[in-house]
């Protein structure tokens, strides 16, 4: 499989997680082995849009493929989907209420726990904490487990009931053409079972709302796009089932002075153009502090000078990236009568040695030439 997850789905990088839902469910319907029997081409086109999928589905394999590929995936322990049952019946839960194929479909059991819903925090910080890492405590509003009933959406002393329509099963089969459709149960809503007496906190649900103050520790060496995952922060599960997890996406701020290339640190300094000129040493603001810099004689504008190991922190570890300063030589404005004379006589002195060097050179130039005519009149002589 050389074509990336994306181009497999036919979606771009940045698509929504809706996007490439209904990128792969197209795909799915296209090539199901239902609808192309005896077709290894389609079957292997259902089978890879199903890896991509799963891969792009997944925040965290997500935003391991998108920093290091399917090579980190392995690195990771992600070795493909498994076999051809665990495929259909993955194709099957997706799908739900909208189609379902005979004989391949997965019975839940309806007693069975209910893991809750990933929720994603989308938080925004300074350049400054990107570079240096910081702690942040938000507030979030989510959806717990209930403690009255332990997510069971009944009353305490009471249980949910085997629902008559679907008989547990949360699905109903009718026959369509060559297919036979599955469809959610329109009585129990997929559950498998009704609730005849529920419970006076979560009202059937299983859940209630709750505020929560979540402590989110943000490492050094962050940036925009970047993605945490703090394990059991999502929404709680149902009938004892586990919390979901929470994803927090990082957007940095700009820096007034400071721009950033992965590591790597740009910053454009102002040098005065007489320290330009006869070079100095100035002091330097860093991300880290400030350091010492040397200006040699004769900088220009544009001019690059190296600062080691004052860039930003690898997440990875490692070290720190460098720091790129970038000379900017200002020309003195507002200048005093003094200064503009001062400046004449400095401009005088320059064409006087410019001119010098000129004849100089035009001098050199034209011995040279009368010294290389007179060795070949010597030697056409002494032929």
């Amino acid at each position: 499989m050389s074509e990336s997850y994306y181009e497999l789905l036919g979606v771009s990088r940045d698509a929504s997680a809706e996007n490439i839902k209904k990128a792969y469910r197209k795909l799915a319907m296209k090539y199901h082995p239902d609808r192309n029997p005896d077709d290894k081409e389609a079957e292997a086109k259902f089978k890879e849009a199903a890896e991509a999928y799963e891969v792009l589905s997944d925040l965290q394999k997500r935003q391991i493929y998108d920093t290091y590929g399917k090579e980190g995936l392995r690195s990771s322990g992600y070795s493909g989907p498994g076999n051809n049952d665990d495929i259909f019946s993955h194709i099957n839960d997706m799908f739900g209420d909208i189609f379902g194929f005979g004989g391949r479909s997965r019975q839940r059991d309806p007693n069975a726990p209910v893991q809750g819903d990933d929720l994603r925090y989308d938080i925004q910080i300074s350049f400054m904490d990107a570079v240096h890492g910081v702690n942040r405590e938000v507030e979030i509003t989510k959806k717990e487990t209930c403690l009255t009933c332990d997510g069971t959406g009944s009353r305490p002393g009471y249980r949910p009931e085997t629902c008559p329509s679907c008989h547990g099963r949360g699905q109903v089969v009718r026959s369509q053409g060559f297919f036979q459709v599955s469809t959610t149960c329109p009585q129990c809503h997929g559950a498998g079972q009704v609730i005849k007496e529920p419970c006076n906190d979560c009202h059937g649900s299983g859940l209630v709302n709750k505020s929560k103050t979540v402590n989110i520790r943000i490492p050094a060496g962050v940036d925009t796009g970047s993605r945490m995952r703090l394990s059991g922060e999502g929404e709680g599960g149902r009938r004892g089932g586990q919390s979901g997890d929470l994803y927090v996406i990082i957007h940095v701020e700009e820096h007034e002075y400071f721009q950033r290339d992965g590591q790597l640190i740009y910053l454009s300094l102002p040098v005065p153009m007489v320290q330009a000129a006869l070079g100095c040493e100035v002091d330097v603001p860093t991300i880290h502090g400030t350091t010492k810099l040397k200006i040699p004689a004769g900088t220009q504008s544009g001019d690059r000078f190296t600062l080691r190991k004052e860039g930003v922190p690898s997440l990875r570890g490692g070290g720190k990236g460098d720091m790129i300063v970038e000379a900017q030589v200002k020309t003195p404005v507002k200048l005093t009568k003094q200064q503009k004379e001062l400046l004449k006589d400095f401009d005088e002195m320059s064409k006087e040695r410019e001119e010098e060097g000129f004849f100089a050179r035009l001098f050199h130039t034209h011995i040279s030439k009368q010294k290389k005519k007179a060795d070949k009149t010597d030697k056409v002589a002494n032929g």
